[in-house]
């Protein structure tokens, strides 16, 4: 299994940040480590232009899509 975010735009329209961030194409190996990442690195895929992320299991949308515009929950 792998675990992977799609970036998308306020539209919904998958998107790649326009600056790179660190991890952003890294596969994680669970759920839990997919989502620690993502409350690491939001703020500055926020910065990169991505408005929302959706969670992916080896391509299936897990959840999603999570806007990046408001405080993610610890």
């Amino acid at each position: 299994m792998a675990f992977t975010w799609r970036y998308e735009n306020a539209s919904g329209e998958q998107v790649e940040p326009i600056v790179p961030v660190e991890g952003e194409h890294t596969a994680h190996p669970n759920q839990g480590d997919a989502e620690s990442w993502i409350g690491e690195y939001w703020p500055d895929l926020l910065s990169a232009e991505v408005d929302q992320v959706s969670l992916l299991e080896d391509g299936a949308v897990v959840y999603g899509p999570m806007s990046l515009h408001e405080d993610l929950p610890v």
